[in-house]
């Protein structure tokens, strides 16, 4: 998947490949999420609208991916 513009994944390879094989096994819902909701499907809606604030920085919910202003 190609990020936007300031959107990295978190740099602990260790744990990225942990959440990526969670939300393999779980049709790729945000792990941290507890309903099943196209919302909730990762890029979680939480943070896609944070992406799109200028002023905002920092991780996702999940940690997964982390925003630089």
């Amino acid at each position: 998947m190609d990020l936007p513009e300031k959107v990295s994944l978190n740099s602990n390879r260790k744990f990225v490949e942990r959440l990526q094989e969670v939300m393999r096994n779980n049709g790729g819902y945000c792990p941290c999420r507890i309903q099943r909701t196209p919302e909730n499907i990762c890029i979680c809606q939480e943070f896609r609208q944070q992406m799109q604030d200028p002023e905002f920085e920092g991780y996702c919910h999940c940690q997964l991916y982390y925003k630089e202003k």
